[in-house]
């Protein structure tokens, strides 16, 4: 005979269905300047490459690299920064517009012309909005987007 293995009362009662934090609040502050920087860190060298196109590395293209990767990951700090408070649909766009551009701005150090860097961009934006709107109307809490008519006087 078969028996249920034992569990914790958290994994059995409902509302308790949080993950456990195992980093403390300092590596969550570490984190919020580290990953940003290190992602633009790795878009700034593909930018840099993307321009240099298998030529010499020179010290422009290093510049162009450092500076490249700085604007990128102060962009993306203040999109982690301020896009959460914004309405879904807002929070979306301001997601879609920053990968569009993005991309947009690798394919154009790449020597593609200004026509397909901007129609790759608009693409990618459009996608990525409407993914990112997919995903936080599909994860709200049901009393984050209720209208103020639906609650009764008491």
């Amino acid at each position: 005979m078969a028996h249920a293995a034992p569990r914790s009362r958290g994994a059995i009662e409902p509302g308790r269905t949080t993950t456990p934090d195992i980093f403390d609040a300092r590596t969550h502050r570490a984190a919020k300047v580290v990953i940003p920087v290190l992602i633009g860190l790795v878009y700034g060298y593909w930018a840099a490459g993307n321009r240099r196109d298998a030529g010499p590395i020179t010290g422009w293209n290093l510049l162009f690299g450092f500076l490249t990767a700085l604007v990128f990951a102060v962009v993306l700090m203040a999109l982690l920064a301020v896009a959460p408070k914004l309405r879904r649909e807002a929070h979306a766009v301001v997601w879609g517009a920053f990968c569009g551009i993005a991309v947009g701005f690798l394919f154009s150090q790449a020597g593609g012309s200004i026509y397909r860097s901007t129609a790759l961009g608009l693409g990618v934006a459009a996608g990525v909005t409407l993914v990112m709107f997919y995903r936080f109307y599909t994860h709200e809490r049901a009393t984050d987007q209720r209208p103020a008519t639906d609650q009764r006087p008491g």
